[in-house]
């Protein structure tokens, strides 16, 4: 018995030297700074606690669905090209519905040959529909539409949280928000510079390179009335930034071949650098193998033709191709600063957004109110903690030390589970930490009326325990699993704050479940192994 005893106790305040371990690590120093500086390196502090940023972001995924139709706009064309297919025109006819695609021009020669093409190679992600006169309507199914939002969401997701963590944010919540609708939860403690995390985010990075086909002109209005009013399918209109021509200084329009040479996605690397002759910032950008024999190709077939640089929708650079380019570019002027090309050479790096972001909610939380929440906070929890030994102290008096013990543990032990997990503490999670303390409680409850019972039945201090634990043990595991699952289903489909609250009610329980059943029941064996044989118990 004894040594069982000892065996037990060993193991008790092992998990306790493993606990405290986890909660302080090694502090420098057993001061109350030095404890607390400890305190805080090992246990994260959620965005209400901290303070820092918070955002609710709609990714605008239709934008999504129009770039992949705009891809298989110029993929059709240059299957209609390979196979001699002439005077055929791919466009997408209302800006309203980017999923749809629409052909036409096609003599009667080939009209067996173009709906091979189609039926072969786009039947899967489109409805085909063949009208009169060599036309065709392409219409994206819905599941494919879907598949590429949900895409573009995910997209959005990694990139955005690639970018925050080049900020050094400490346990961000980058998360889906809001089923179906698309939108994103970004939660940044410790971060209250709202306009560049604003500017860093949304920023869609976009960098392409576009054939010009007209322009410069003054205005928007100027550019439709000299090519006649109408725009072709195959063309967009896109402003510059002051200076991006030798030919002006002011902003002019410009009309660019619709599907770029390359995008965004074939940037390999990009520096921050500077320019050899005039020393001043710019972007270094590098293409993958296979845009740079793309761009190589392009380059060297049009020189003396103008090429446009375009970083989200507007034109930044507008040159003379004087030879051949291969792999590698430079973005310059327009008043880049040295920020300013850190920024973007880590926004080229990290790639680009498939879809342009809206924002919904956007507010910060000072680190003053979040001192005040964690103040009050633990000013509660203590405050719960003391009120409730005290009465477990005056209803089962000797037994209430037992139990006091216990709930003393449970909060070491829970503690100690955050420390080592890297869980962010927020004030909901606080107020887990309080339900713990009452769940604890809940449990000795149920095993000291119990033995209450069982003493009353007559039986000795000895019998009374085991049955005691014996008989509770069926409704303390009811308890702890029906509310775990309730915190499971709190974490997969809460926010931030709800999956604190999840997260510290789970790891409490966890703790409270081994005090209540094993810590309990040694103190117990351990009190009733110094009494005499049929000596009464103080509960």
């Amino acid at each position: 018995m004894n040594k069982n005893l000892r065996t037990k106790t060993i193991v008790i305040l092992g998990l306790l030297a493993i606990s405290i371990y986890g909660i302080f690590g090694l502090p420098h120093g057993i001061s109350g700074t030095a404890l607390k500086d400890a305190l805080l390196q090992r246990i994260n502090l959620g965005l209400d606690l901290k303070g820092g940023t918070h955002l609710v972001l709609q990714v605008m995924v239709d934008e999504a669905v129009g770039t992949a139709t705009d891809s298989d706009v110029g993929a059709i064309q240059s299957d209609m090209q390979q196979n001699g297919i002439s005077g055929v025109t791919v466009s997408k006819p209302d800006p309203n519905h980017p999923e749809v695609i629409q052909i036409s021009g096609v003599s009667g020669d080939h009209i067996s040959d173009v709906s091979g093409i189609l039926n072969s190679r786009y039947s899967s992600n489109y409805d085909i529909n063949a009208g009169v006169n060599g036309t065709w309507t392409l219409t994206m199914k819905p599941t494919a539409v879907t598949q590429i939002k949900q895409n573009a969401l995910d997209k959005a997701i990694d990139v955005i949280t690639t970018r925050v963590d080049s900020f050094g944010v400490k346990e961000p919540a980058i998360e889906p928000y809001q089923l179906g609708s698309y939108q994103i939860l970004v939660e940044l403690p410790g971060i209250d510079d709202l306009g560049r995390i604003k500017d860093v985010i949304q920023s869609t990075a976009r960098l392409e390179t576009h054939e010009v086909m007209g322009g410069p002109w003054p205005d928007k209005q100027t550019a439709l009335q000299t090519i006649g009013g109408y725009l072709p399918p195959d063309a967009e209109l896109l402003q510059s930034i002051p200076g991006a021509s030798s030919e002006g200084s002011g902003s002019e329009w410009y009309e660019l071949k619709r599907i770029p040479i390359w995008g965004g996605t074939d940037i390999r690397d990009a520096q921050p650098g500077h320019n050899p002759n005039t020393n001043e910032p710019e972007v270094d950008f590098y293409l993958t193998s296979a845009a740079g024999d793309k761009f190589a190709k392009f380059t060297s077939a049009n020189i003396g033709k103008n090429m446009a640089i375009v970083l989200d929708n507007r034109v930044r650079e507008v040159a003379v191709i004087k030879g051949e380019i291969r792999d590698q570019g430079n973005i310059a002027g327009g008043g880049i600063t040295e920020q300013y090309a850190k920024d973007l050479s880590m926004l080229l790096r990290t790639g680009a957004l498939p879809a342009s972001i809206h924002f919904l909610q956007e507010s910060t939380v000072g680190p003053s109110l979040g001192s005040d929440s964690i103040h009050q906070g633990v000013v509660a929890s203590i405050a719960g903690m003391l009120a409730v030994m005290i009465f477990m102290l005056i209803y089962y008096r000797g037994a209430g030390i037992n139990a006091d013990l216990a709930l003393f543990l449970n909060l070491v032990i829970l503690l100690g589970f955050m420390g080592y997990s890297g869980a962010t503490l927020t004030l909901p999670g606080i107020a887990g930490v309080i339900l713990t303390i009452g769940m604890g409680v809940d449990s000795n409850v149920l095993i000291f009326e119990r033995i209450r019972e069982e003493l009353r039945a007559g039986k000795s201090p000895a019998a009374a325990v085991d049955q005691g634990f014996s008989h509770a043990l069926t409704t303390i595991i009811d308890t702890h699993v029906t509310t775990i699952v309730s915190a499971a289903i709190l974490f997969i489909f809460g926010t931030g704050p709800v999956k604190g609250f999840a997260v510290t009610l789970t790891f409490g329980l966890i703790a409270n479940f081994f005090t209540a059943v094993f810590v309990s029941r040694v103190i117990f064996d351990a009190h009733l192994s110094r009494k005499l044989h049929g000596e009464p118990i103080s509960i």
